[in-house]
């Protein structure tokens, strides 16, 4: 097997395993719990805790009907050009570190876009009941308005600043207070390990071919 079908065969596995965990994971919550409903998994500094994000990560969102739709898009469309950017770079020969990234980052975003996209249509509200699959009146939200199921939340310390601080005295603080999901682990892994490619692993690697590159004397 040549390098290029060893890649493509990495990738296609890499990208099909985290789609299908993450959408495994979020039909189990969606279909067992209710919104705002939370479990111990490890003490209370590892838990599963469901909540629908309307937006980006970390809440953020577009307003209204419209923004959904074009947040959706988004969605796509970077999901479109991520494939076509991975896709070009197994047929030049992209290292397999990098493709690893660009797997990783292309799958997270699939994964959230099967949220935003089809969820709204195939599933009921989870507000004061566990969600249905199919429901027979139909679903929460048209096409393109889903919400994105998240559920690992990892409060892992938490303390109030002290009075006498500036801006933050008195204030709550907890960390880590984002509630997420698998898709959004791959994305955050796979741009961490592609900055972490660029600083410490790509500039030895342009090294190491100027050097096998140059001419003997």
């Amino acid at each position: 097997m040549n390098d290029r079908k060893k890649q493509t065969r990495l990738a296609v596995l890499l990208i099909a395993g985290i789609i299908v965990v993450d959408q495994i994971v979020k039909l189990l919550v969606k279909t067992h719990m209710q919104i705002g409903e939370e479990y111990n998994v490890l003490g209370t500094w590892f838990r599963i805790h469901f909540i629908e994000n309307q937006g980006f990560a970390f809440g953020m969102a577009l307003g209204g009907t419209v923004g959904k739709v074009v947040l959706t898009l988004v969605r796509l469309v970077a999901s479109g050009f991520i494939a076509w950017l991975l896709v070009r770079g197994v047929r030049r020969g992209m290292r397999t570190s990098l493709l690893a990234c660009a797997s990783l980052i292309l799958a997270g975003a699939v994964g959230n876009l099967i949220d935003s996209c089809f969820y709204g249509v195939i599933f009921n509200e989870s507000y004061y009941n566990v969600a249905t699959l199919f429901p027979p009146e139909g679903g929460y939200a048209p096409l393109l308005q889903g919400r994105v199921v998240d559920m690992f939340y990892f409060p892992l310390f938490q303390f109030n600043w002290p009075e006498w601080m500036p801006f933050v005295g008195g204030q709550h603080f907890e960390f880590f207070n984002a509630i997420f999901n698998v898709a959004d682990s791959a994305i955050t892994i796979g741009i961490t390990w592609f900055i972490i490619d660029q600083i410490f692993i790509a500039p030895k690697s342009s090294k190491s071919d100027t050097i096998e590159e140059a001419p003997e004397k």
